[in-house]
């Protein structure tokens, strides 16, 4: 007996098949192998066709049949995680009215600066735990702004994935912890934010029928499984979006637990118990997976943009580029902690949420000619990574999410034994590195509805702890460097 997984992102689309009674990987597959396109008409525009993902998904899902020769008989129910803050506009025959203005578009920034002022910043803070920024709810006001006509063609607004579930099923549904995403969400009422609605003169009609992000939430559809070659009458019973789902499939569920990621750009992901917010607005907050009217479970996200992208550009424009990152990690630990001095502050991949929406840039502090190489610069690279990872936690800890436990995929910058061990042993608290994939996890989350579990945290229990990292006691010379490392940030910022 399987469950089948999607992770609908912007670059590819993953398909994982999983073994529910063992939780065992059978295979994971993605396609295309080279990242999807991007269409910027404008300097800050970023448009995908939501046709294209479809494509991909039925691409993805033969090559995943084919690889496994699975019996299509034996797959009980489908998970979708996906690229979040898109927008995707569809007409009474769900045909795209548009192409997706997806998550990294900036067109609507202003809108949503001046529905933070109009609305009142404590309202929309106490409220949608978020300013109304650039997410999905102002995207759509862009749209009616900008683009009248086209407005008035559209039936329902969607999530990405919700469009995919729609493609899978023929029913446009959408889910509390999705509305959230876009900034449609009350947390205080615990439900569709009126005044959001009202501000920005949206029907409520607009909105698709809303489900719990573990249910079923429709069949495979005759069209699709031909499609797709599945059988027609798969359940499609879970979606969210890739930073929650990322959250589940590392099993962090209930408050006190915490999730995190190192790529291109950083994660911190904690769940509490109540809905809080950052009076400056550094974080995020959405409605997490097993959020219950009687039983909240908020997810307050951090990003910090300056991360891998950081490492990665040390990697290209050194001297020795081209050397593997276990190679760079070696050289690394030549060098100890603190880098002998040498600092670095990664801040240079666009505003960062975190600081109050500055972009300060990346900057190298006390380079020293006569004692430093580039292994001290890969040193410092990761430690400056590290150091902006505890800053955003510490700002986590005052909002009352517990960072003692942090849970971490297995393919990013925890795989570096310097960057895990320097933000273990700054938070005083223990790293599990796990086995997983979102598309997996994803696939996981289909068999609760489906009553292949009893319960999610049963069907996330099927995990790989692969590596642990500990605090030490190292005399405070982590903390001696962190400080030194944070005065360099208080004088750009």
């Amino acid at each position: 007996m399987y469950l089948l997984g999607y992770d609908i992102g912007s670059s590819s689309i993953k398909a994982a098949l999983v073994q529910a009674d063992t939780g065992a990987v059978t295979a994971v597959v993605q396609y295309p192998e080279t990242e999807m396109s991007m269409v910027a008409v404008q300097p800050g525009w970023a448009e995908q066709a939501p046709e294209l993902w479809w494509e991909c998904v039925c691409a993805a899902t033969r090559k995943l049949l084919q690889k496994t020769n699975a019996d299509t008989a034996e797959i009980k129910g489908i998970g979708i995680s996906y690229q979040m803050h898109g927008l995707v506009v569809v007409d009474k025959n769900h045909t795209p009215v548009r192409p997706s203005i997806i998550w990294c578009d900036s067109r609507a920034v202003e809108i949503g600066n001046r529905a933070f002022d109009e609305i009142g910043h404590d309202k929309c803070l106490s409220h949608l735990l978020n300013s109304p920024g650039n997410f999905t709810a102002t995207k759509l006001a862009w749209v009616k702004e900008n683009e009248p006509v086209l407005f008035e063609k559209i039936d329902k607004f969607m999530l990405p994935g919700d469009y995919i579930a729609m493609r899978l099923t023929g029913e446009a549904m959408t889910t509390p912890s999705g509305l959230s995403e876009g900034i449609f969400w009350d947390f205080l009422k615990n439900e569709v934010s009126e005044t959001v609605l009202d501000y920005f003169d949206f029907d409520k009609k607009l909105i698709p029928t809303i489900a719990p992000t573990f249910s079923l939430q429709g069949e495979l559809s005759a069209e699709a499984a031909e499609a797709t070659g599945l059988r027609k009458g798969i359940p499609v019973a879970y979606r969210a979006g890739d930073q929650p789902n990322n959250a589940l499939s590392l099993n962090v569920l209930n408050p006190g637990e915490v999730a995190a990621t190192g790529g291109t750009s950083g994660v911190v992901y904690g769940v509490v118990d109540k809905p809080v917010y950052d009076p400056q607005s550094r974080v995020n907050g959405f409605v997490h997976v097993t959020h219950q009217k009687e039983k909240p479970r908020i997810g307050i996200l951090l990003c910090i943009n300056g991360a891998g992208i950081q490492y990665s550009w040390a990697r290209q424009n050194m001297s020795d580029s081209g050397k593997p990152y276990p190679e760079l990690e070696r050289l690394a630990a030549t060098v100890p902690v603190g880098s002998d001095g040498l600092r670095i502050l990664p801040f240079g991949n666009g505003a960062e949420r975190m600081l109050e929406n500055k972009s300060p840039g990346a900057h190298v502090s006390n380079l020293q000619f006569n004692r430093h190489n580039n292994a001290h610069f890969y040193r410092a690279a990761l430690e400056g990574i590290a150091f902006s990872f505890v800053h955003g936690v510490k700002i986590l800890q005052d909002m009352g999410v517990n960072a003692a436990m942090m849970r971490v995929g297995n393919d990013n910058l925890f795989q570096s034994a310097i960057f895990s061990n320097t933000i273990s042993n700054l938070l005083g608290n223990t790293i599990e590195m796990v086995e997983t994939t979102g598309a997996v996890g994803a696939a996981k989350a289909s068999g609760v509805a489906t009553g292949v579990y009893a319960s999610v945290e049963e069907a996330m229990s099927y995990t790989n702890i692969l590596k642990t990292y500990e605090p030490q006691n190292v005399n405070g010379i982590y903390k001696e460097a962190f400080e030194a490392w944070q005065e360099d940030l208080a004088k750009i910022i």
